[in-house]
């Protein structure tokens, strides 16, 4: 078991990583300094389904408020938002109660988000099931989507802690696996060559990752994070290079549809673009095709889908959360480990993608 301290100008939480670690929750919720009244789990019909009966056994949580929602991203809707907010109250939750966010990103981040406006904030937990939920579990961005643009209905509410139990990744299907990988490849490329490198070499394959390997990529991004949230918990500055390959990843997500295409296929995509983008703009020097070639033998996309058209793909990035005044704030990287905010011109732009789009046709 391996723990890594979160420190944040508002709190300091533990993750704690590992087989079994869930199995630290009762302990964790029964030796709370404050108790707490009760708990309300949210969780998805696919956790639910495969983990859930797991959890109730070696959680060590004596009872616990169930609220399942829908998979993936048609959990951050207002809908069920507002749906969750009815079961806490219907269910007499109070300012002293604990919901706990069982499950991937999406989960993460809806349960979080119901924590942090349910009588104007309440404690939550987060228990990741996914690769993808390494990065979202930590920093304490909660979020919902609106047809508009992804996560743009949120907070910053930081959990009291992050249970991330190794037993639930091994089950993960390789699009699963595919989609939170890509998380881990953008802390790598922002931190420095030594863990890009590292991951090179070692990760040929996602379909046989070794537990030790699992647990260094995942513990190496976990701190990564944590560092930057530590300087920087409310965006106003170094946190915006973790959205390295969102600008353009959130639009396609958004123009391709949630949940049409997964959130790491759609950031793989928009990384390719934002090092081409850097290769233009900064003159990074990059191994560009080496880079696209790792990326397609791990199974990734490295073209925008079908379909989508540039115009509004230009559009959905000028309603970034980094768009200031209608321009557009790219994270480019002027070196492996260097990355930067830049103000980015739209017609360099426009031509940047429409190249980029021949380029994958």
């Amino acid at each position: 078991m391996q723990q890594i301290k979160i420190n944040t100008t508002t709190k300091s939480y533990p993750v704690n990583i590992g087989h079994g670690a869930v199995r630290m929750l009762g302990e964790l919720c029964n030796g709370a300094e404050d108790r707490y009244t009760s708990v309300m789990v949210i969780t998805d019909e696919t956790v639910a389904s495969l983990y859930l009966p797991y959890f109730r056994e070696n959680s060590g949580l004596e009872r616990f408020i169930e609220k399942i929602v829908p998979s993936g991203e048609k959990a951050k809707t207002f809908d069920v938002y507002y749906d969750c907010l009815s079961a806490a109250l219907e269910n007499k939750l109070d300012r002293k109660s604990l919901i706990i966010a069982f499950g991937g990103g999406a989960v993460g981040d809806l349960a979080g988000f119901v924590a942090a406006t349910f009588m104007r904030g309440i404690r939550f937990i987060q228990v990741p099931t996914t690769i993808l939920a390494h990065d979202s579990a930590v920093g304490g961005k909660v979020a919902i989507n609106h047809p508009l643009g992804k996560n743009m209905v949120g907070a910053f509410h930081q959990p009291e802690a992050v249970i991330y139990d190794l037993e639930f990744i091994e089950s993960l299907p390789e699009k699963e696996v595919r989609s939170g990988f890509a998380e881990v490849i953008k802390h790598s490329l922002i931190s420095g060559e030594g863990f890009y490198h590292w991951l090179r070499e070692e990760i040929n394959s996602l379909k046989s990752i070794e537990y030790p390997q699992m647990l260094e990529f995942l513990s190496k991004g976990i701190q990564i994070k944590g560092s930057v949230v530590a300087k920087d918990e409310y965006e106003n500055g170094i946190r915006a290079y973790l959205n390295f390959g969102h600008t353009l990843g959130h639009a396609i997500e958004a123009e391709a549809g949630y949940g049409n295409i997964t959130h790491g296929e759609a950031v793989a995509v928009g990384m390719l673009f934002a090092i081409e983008l850097s290769r233009e703009v900064l003159k990074l020097a990059f191994n560009l095709e080496e880079f696209k070639m790792w990326l397609q033998s791990l199974g990734y996309r490295t073209s925008l889908p079908s379909g989508l058209s540039v115009d509004r793909l230009l559009l959905r990035m000028k309603q970034d959360k980094k768009a200031v005044g209608n321009t557009i704030r790219f994270v480019l990287l002027q070196q492996v480990g260097h990355p930067v905010v830049s103000e980015v011109e739209e017609n360099v732009l426009l031509n940047n993608l429409k190249k980029f789009m021949e380029e994958g046709e």
